[in-house]
């Protein structure tokens, strides 16, 4: 990636993060972590771990159709850098997704690396769904049900059957094309839309046809990826975990996985908000009441969360500075980067 792009990248990052931090209660949050205590680096600590989950998944999307000279610990921190960007972000993926992009393209070329990147996107909202749903199940399991539970859970499972059904045609046929077919439907970007479609649909056909091959042809890379992602969302949950130890000692796994889905649910229906701000604390004292929690609990558990968000997005924000491309191009990919660049197929 070019440094003006990697500056511009940086410099826009560190401006919305100094915007999230002036919104912060400072007093309440050392009241907080002095409370937590060692559970508040256990926390922090923790998403060095589950980020490695997320790599993996990349990683092998990225070499599903051959090696390439990608390194994991690079990708790891690219990885990184691509969620800071995505929490400082509105609409989420606007951010995060074109730094891996222009990331990645100097080394497996332009339309493999946006293939790669939206399949990695893709899969990584597609375990979400899948989390969501396999959390109704653990609630029917492991909690008593009322009239509204039933008709919010009723709503919970019909909107995760839709999701789930609408990324499996977008695995099969592709998905480049589909969601430029919604964005034409945005009121102010269906022009855009109409005219990028119109301008790059050989580009958009190419990278439909990767996304389609990775489910039709390598289905062992296509449930790798998803589980991996579905391993670090139940992993995860150990953060609310750790965070409800200090509160109540009796604090079970599955009441955590449960306020994780209701409260990730929650804050993804506001993607617009960067940091989900004010809809993940919102989360975590609706999800808390549900189960039985003082409203105080939840707010504990949301603050700590967010401190460690901030400080994982300030990490990113940092190696993106620190990251450079692993090696120089091939020749092949050079070559692939001089015929793009002319507009040659």
């Amino acid at each position: 990636m070019k440094p003006k792009y990697q500056n511009a990248f940086f410099l826009f990052g560190v401006a919305v993060l100094i915007l999230m931090l002036t919104q912060l209660d400072y007093t309440q949050v050392w009241c907080g972590l002095c409370h937590a205590g060692y559970w508040s680096v256990a926390v922090i600590v923790l998403w060095a771990f589950l980020y490695i989950f997320n790599t993996a998944s990349w990683y092998i999307i990225i070499n599903s159709g051959g090696k390439t000279p990608v390194r994991f610990w690079w990708l790891y921190k690219i990885t990184v850098s691509g969620f800071a960007l995505n929490y400082a972000t509105p609409g989420g993926l606007l951010g995060g997704e074109p730094y891996r992009i222009m990331s990645l393209s100097p080394i497996i070329g332009a339309e493999r690396a946006s293939s790669s990147v939206i399949l990695f996107a893709m899969t990584h909202i597609f375990s979400h769904f899948w989390f969501w749903l396999l959390s109704v199940v653990l609630y029917l399991v492991v909690r008593p049900l009322d009239v509204f539970m039933g008709v919010l859970l009723t709503a919970v499972t019909l909107f995760c059957l839709l999701g789930l059904w609408f990324f499996i045609v977008g695995y099969r046929k592709g998905l480049a094309h589909r969601a430029l077919g919604l964005l034409s439907l945005v009121p102010g970007l269906r022009n855009w839309a109409t005219r990028f479609v119109d301008q790059h649909r050989k580009q958009l056909d190419t990278v439909d046809c990767q996304i389609a091959a990775l489910h039709n042809q390598n289905r062992r890379t296509f449930v790798s990826a998803v589980l991996l992602e579905l391993m670090c969302r139940i992993c995860s949950a150990a953060e609310i975990y750790f965070v409800l130890r200090v509160l109540m000692p009796s604090a079970n796994y599955a009441d955590c996985i449960l306020i994780l889905a209701f409260t990730s649910l929650f804050a993804n229906l506001l993607f617009f908000i960067p940091l989900q701000l004010g809809g993940r604390e919102g989360g975590f004292l609706m999800s808390a009441a549900g189960l039985g929690l003082k409203a105080s609990q939840g707010v504990f558990v949301a603050l700590i969360v967010r401190v460690r968000e901030l400080v994982w997005t300030g990490i990113g924000l940092l190696l993106i500075k620190t990251t450079s491309a692993p090696g120089a191009l091939s020749k092949k990919n050079r070559r692939t980067e001089e015929q793009e660049s002319r507009g040659i197929s």
